[in-house]
């Protein structure tokens, strides 16, 4: 009883196929690989835009203008 031989495991999968259909399951894995390519699109965006960002502050500190402005201060009199 250490561990589930193949047979244990076809047995669930049997059980499984006749609980929830060939058709639910088709679904629930086109649906989880669309889950999985939109999070793996979604982290290459952020990767891409966090290049995109390190890229404009490099440009902007190797030749860039400094931007130099006078606070005004109002006193309480």
């Amino acid at each position: 009883m250490g561990s589930f031989s193949i047979w244990h495991w076809l047995i669930v999968l049997v059980i499984v196929l006749l609980v929830f259909g060939t058709k639910k399951l088709k679904n629930l894995g086109s649906d989880l690989g669309g889950a999985v390519r939109g999070f793996k699109d979604g982290m290459k965006e952020s990767a891409d835009a966090a290049t995109e960002a390190q890229r404009q502050v490099g440009a902007a500190g190797a030749g860039g203008t400094t931007v130099e402005s006078e606070v005004k201060r109002e006193s309480k009199a």
